[in-house]
């Protein structure tokens, strides 16, 4: 598995980072000695469609570590308009940057995508363990929402009704 110094073209819209990673990351693959460096570029990043999830709902691109093993992991989830998770814990905290898009977030164990609050690109969000929340993009959302998360591994996602699906259609 390989890290993630720059970020994809598409991730960043109306941004000049987007081109100087680019830059940055070409120019540095042809002098860079990788033995201690892992470079992936944005083409070269693997996404996968989240399991239990309808297409094009909810994608992961584990950048480094694992969603199950100890003990760091960083990881982009692009949530595409229209779909949202349903309420659930997780047992390690989680820190979250927007990298593009807006991201809908909301706490609680009640599912109320209208009572939620959009997160432009740059925001922060940090969920602590055990606090139930629900996020995604409303269904007027006019594009996905990437977020980069890191955390401590196992993720152990919990949901707060474990006889419902862990998405919604919004």
């Amino acid at each position: 598995m390989s890290g993630n110094p720059t970020v994809q073209p598409e991730i960043i819209r109306g941004s000049a980072l987007p081109s100087v990673a680019l830059a940055l990351a070409s120019a540095a693959a042809g002098r860079l000695a990788t033995n201690g460096t892992q470079i992936t570029l944005p083409d070269e990043i693997k996404w996968s469609k989240q399991d239990g999830f309808p297409d094009n709902s909810l994608d992961n691109a584990v950048l480094a570590g694992s969603l199950t093993q100890p003990p760091l992991y960083l990881t982009l989830v692009r949530w595409h308009p229209g779909y949202m998770s349903a309420p659930h814990i997780y047992l390690t905290d989680r820190l979250s940057i927007v990298v593009s898009g807006t991201w809908w977030v909301n706490s609680g164990p009640e599912f109320d995508p209208a009572k939620c609050v959009p997160m432009p690109p740059g925001s922060f969000v940090r969920r602590l363990a055990h606090t139930p929340h629900y996020d995604g993009v409303v269904a007027a959302g006019k594009e996905p929402a990437i977020v980069a998360i890191c955390g401590f591994s196992p993720v152990g996602a919990q949901l707060v009704d474990p006889a419902r699906p862990g998405w919604r259609r919004v």
